[in-house]
Order: C-alpha cells, then structure tokens, then sequence
C-alpha cells in the first residue's frame, strides 16, 4: 500500500488516505502482465501481441511509437477505432517487445495474442453423470487426442459389438471401430459378451461419444479389438490369457487391457507379457479387488502396468488392492455412495445378451480402462512405444501427499490432460543438463584459480563434453534417426537414447521402481578410478561424474522416482542427494588442474 503523509489535516486527510487505499487495493488486484514464457504453447498464437491504449488514442500517434518499439501494429477491427485495441503479428522476441510497450504511460494492456478454444464437452445425455471422466481432466484433453488410430485389444467376456446369431451390438457402441478379434473360450472368431463385464471396460474405453446417446468413452476415436478369454461366469484359465495375450500383440494390437486378475504366478503368462512388451505393446491390467496390500496377477508381472482403484473422491476405495507392484490408480467408483458412486457406462442384461441396459460398476476393473485408453491416446499423440507411454503416464499423475510413488497410487491419480502435456514425443528432458551446468560452475567456483581449468576450456573439450550429455539427455536425436530399427539394433538405438542412469531399465527390464545402483554415484567412481593413473582419462570421468551429478539432483528435486530395496520411500531424496555430492566430489577432483 502507498504511504500516506501525515502532514495533512482534517477532510483532506481522509480523502487522501481513501483515495491512496483504493488506487493501492486496484494495483494489487490486478493480475501480473502476461508472460508469453509460462503460456501453455497451444493457448498462444505465436508471434502475435495486441496492445490496448487509453479511449481516444489515435492510430497516427501509435504509428510514431511503433517505431521504437520495433512492431507493425493495426486496429483489430473498425470498431477497434475509439478504443484504440490493436494487434500485431510476426513479432520475433514477444516478450522484450512487450517489456517495452508497457512502459508507455497511454497503453493499459499490452500482452500476448493468445487462442480461445471452446472445451469439447460431449452431448451425451448421461455424459454428466460420469464424475470419472471430469476427475482425469477428459474434457481437455479431448482437445488435444481422440485415440484415432490406435487398436486396444480387450480381453475379457467379450464385446456386444455385433449382431450375431442371438448376440446383440448395444447401442452405444454402434459407429465405434473394430477389427477382428477371437473367441478363446468357444475357439470361434465371434467373441460376443455373455456377461457383461466386458462390454462395460470397452465402453470405458471407446464407447461411441458425441451421438446423442447415452454415455462417453476416454478414447472414442480408439479402434477395439474384442477377445474373450473370461465366460459367462467371468472364469478363465492361463492358458486362454497367455494365448490372448500373443494373438492380440501379433494382430496390430497397440494397448492390452486385462481388467481380470487371480491364481498363483504363471510362467506361461509372465512370458506372454513379456512378449507383448517387446513386440511395443502397453499391457494394462487391473491391481485386484482383494482390498489388500497384493497386486495380483497379471498386473503383478514385471512389463504390465498396475491399476489400483480411486472413489469419487479421489481416494482409495476399500475394495481395491494394493502393493509394491502399483504403478498408477485411476477412477474405479465406490457405490457406498449408492449407483451415482459407480462407473456408469453401456453393456448388456447378464440375464438376456440381446438386452442393453446402462450399469453402475465398481471395482479396478473399471479403473484399468481409463488408464488403457490414455495409453491409446498417447500412441496417437506419437509415443513410441511402452516406455515413452508410461513416463507420460507417471509424469502427468497427480501425485499424492507429495509422493513420487507409494503402495496406494503408484506413481498418483491418472491425469490424461497433464499426461498428453508431458508426452516428449522422444525429445531430450533438457532439466538435468541445465542442473549439470549449474553444478559445474559450483565446482569451478570451488577450485583455486591456478587448479580451475576455465569455464570455456571444460566445455569445449568433446572428452567432457559428450559423457555430460549422455548421462543427463542421452543420445535423444538416436531415436529420430533410427526409431524404426527393431532386434538387437532397436535395444542399442533404445539404450542410448535414454541418460545412462536409465540404462537399468534395459538391463534389468522395466520395474516399479528403478535400481538405486544405477541412481548413483557408483558407475562415476568405478569408472573413474583408472583415471587416477591415466590421466589423459580426466576430462571424460569429469564429465561422467557432472553429469550424473545434475541428473540426480534434478530427480531428486522433481521428486521422482522411487528407489527399489529401499524399505521406506521418503529415503529415496537423502539417498539422491547424498549420491549427488559424491558425484561432485569426483567431478572436482577430476577437473583440478595437474599443476595445482
């Protein structure tokens, strides 16, 4: 608030003090000016300012300032003219030209030119009734990514997608695409729902959005691929699963989801998974509804993701199971609260298949779908394979209570908004290396100046330079290049595109928790001890070292990920951030000059 002077008296003083609180309390009301830098790029038209100045300001008097300012600017429109509202396009530094423009005294907005979209909201009649859908922030992200394109295989009861013999398509699937799938409980190619579980975790998926009818689906331009392995008792065995698994993987199927669970651990369908993930396929499959900390199979098998179950609320639901193996909860309902609590979407009448009725479910089977269709939704965005799919996944979560990952929630509550954002599309995650930068010059600070080797010296020098860049961002561009490689090639292309700390995953397969070996200052301190006897071997272990140190740093402060064998997961920081020293350690002793 201004300072008022005491020095006057009487009215006077309270007319001021009045008028001193009201303009204080505007300028604190309005919002900062807008900074084009922390835009989401899709709500700025790029280039593009508009400029406001005060009622009565002419266009020949905004066409001389416009010439110090460096723009070209234009009324927006004849009504524009009295109001003085312009726009100016083909601006090269958007934010130096604003810094500008809103230091003259007559403009009283001056901000970027940003787009206006109006939210996809489907005009299903039921669609409000699917509290699921608002809470992973579906109606934004529709505006991003429909799935099209995308095959997700469901095995599970069947689909009602056809009409067939007494089988009926319920209705809102019709216009929803499908290609061929298979019966492995009959062994036909007509893998007609008898249950109904089934047809409800495809509507989830794909239910036909938009028609006038019913309810709404995650990823409704989506393609199905029904496969029953589960009969009319919802029973199956593994040897069906397995069978499903690989017929869905070598039949176009992008995404897999198995919202089923149960039964001892199967080698037979452990390798089937695994098959699946290598052929490129996300495998998603629900935790289990034993309201217990154990992660079923098959979400408990390394290479499928884990799906435990949240209520309206957001919190876990009683029934849902948990465990080491959660990788991501996502909205399963909890119909305490009567049907309005549950997961509504269109199946059948187990009692009549020909009869289509809209059901209230529970359970984490209704929340794997969710997280199954965002998965589509970020193949169609341009994810290339089951890695890229998961880190959008995790990193779009919203965590809870500050966690990276817990037993509970995984890695946090499904968020197919913020997952499609953080979607790189196989760019580099530059962050690490801006921390490895800034750790450098910690460390060239902390060397004597005949030791230090000069800030420009060490980054010069490919011998430092490389390693840096492979333990923060990896070889990213390999990916671009080479993406399509397959076989031993496309693990070499994959390996190296990822920072070496991330190497583990394709060592030891990708887990729930990463190896704390590799999330360590181990491999720079092996690797650099040689270098104390050959010493032309510095500049690199430097590097290494720089590099781990700014990768580990970073994880640890955006909080991810959580470290296996650690027994409580609030270690996971002091063990980043001790390790981070160590590496700095090692970096500083590298990089000391020889004639120190």
């Amino acid at each position: 608030m201004r300072k008022v002077r005491w020095t006057l008296g009487g009215a006077a003083l309270a007319l001021t003090l009045t008028a001193a609180c009201a303009s204080a309390s505007r300028e604190e009301d309005a919002p900062p000016p807008v900074d084009v830098q922390a835009l989401d790029p899709r709500d700025v038209v790029k280039g593009a300012i508009v400029v406001d100045f005060k009622d009565g300001t002419t266009k020949a008097e905004f066409d001389a300032w416009e010439v110090d300012w460096g723009v070209d600017l234009e009324l927006n429109s004849v009504e524009s003219a009295s109001e003085a509202l312009t726009v100016a396009v083909g601006v090269d530094d958007v934010d130096g030209v604003l810094a500008r423009i809103r230091q003259h005294p007559d403009v009283e907005a001056a901000e970027p030119l940003m787009e206006v979209r109006a939210s996809f909201t489907p005009n299903d009649p039921q669609f409000a009734k699917q509290w699921n859908l608002r809470m992973i922030d579906m109606p934004k992200a529709w505006e991003r990514n429909r799935g099209k394109g995308v095959v997700v295989a469901v095995l599970d009861t069947g689909i009602a997608y056809e009409d067939h013999d007494d089988f009926k398509q319920v209705p809102d699937l019709k216009g929803v695409k499908f290609v061929k799938g298979y019966d492995f409980v009959n062994d036909d190619e007509h893998a007609n729902d008898d249950h109904g579980h089934g047809t409800h975790v495809a509507g989830t998926i794909a239910q036909a959005t938009n028609n006038g009818e019913g309810v709404a689906g995650v990823a409704f331009d989506a393609t199905l691929m029904p496969v029953k392995v589960l009969n009319h008792f919802g029973g199956g065995n593994t040897a069906d699963i397995a069978d499903a698994i690989r017929f869905a993987a070598d039949n176009g199927a992008d995404v897999i989801n198995m919202s089923l669970g149960g039964g001892a651990y199967s080698q037979v369908m452990a390798s089937a998974v695994e098959y699946a993930r290598k052929k490129g396929v996300t495998v998603v499959a629900a935790a289990g509804n034993g309201g217990r900390p154990k992660v079923e199979f098959p979400a408990a098998y390394p290479g499928a993701v884990a799906v435990s179950a949240v209520g309206p609320e957001g919190t876990l639901a009683p029934y849902s199971s948990y465990g080491k193996e959660v990788d991501i909860a996502a909205p399963g309902g909890d119909k305490r609260q009567g049907d309005a609590g549950g997961i509504l979407q269109n199946t059948i009448d187990p009692r009549d298949p020909a009869r289509s009725v809209y059901a209230s479910y529970q359970g984490t089977s209704m929340a794997t779908p969710h997280v199954a269709a965002v998965a589509a939704m970020l193949y169609a965005a341009g994810a290339k394979g089951p890695d890229e799919v998961e880190k959008a996944l995790y990193a779009g979560a919203k965590k809870t209570a500050d966690q990276a990952w817990n037993e509970q929630y995984g890695h946090g509550l499904l968020n197919a908004e913020a997952s499609l954002a953080a979607l790189g599309g196989g760019s580099a995650q530059w962050p690490p290396l801006y921390w490895a930068l800034a750790l450098l010059a910690l460390v060239l600070l902390t060397l004597r100046g005949r030791a230090r080797p000069g800030y420009l010296n060490v980054l010069v020098r490919p011998a430092f330079l490389i390693p840096l860049l492979l333990s923060t961002v990896g070889a990213f561009f390999l990916r671009g290049w080479f993406g399509g490689a397959e076989g031993a090639a496309g693990d070499v292309v994959q390996t190296a595109s990822l920072p070496i700390p991330d190497w583990e995953r394709i060592i030891f397969g990708r887990g729930r928790t990463v190896n704390p070996l590799f999330y360590s200052a181990l491999i720079p301190l092996l690797l650099s001890l040689p270098a104390i006897k050959w010493r032309g071997l510095r500049s690199a272990m430097g590097g290494l070292a720089l590099g781990f140190a700014g990768f580990l740093a970073y994880t640890a402060w955006a909080g991810a990920p959580a470290l296996a064998w650690l027994p409580f997961a609030f270690l996971a920081k002091p063990w980043l951030g001790f390790n981070t020293v160590i590496c700095l350690v090692i970096a500083r002793a590298m990089l000391q000059k020889e004639d120190a």
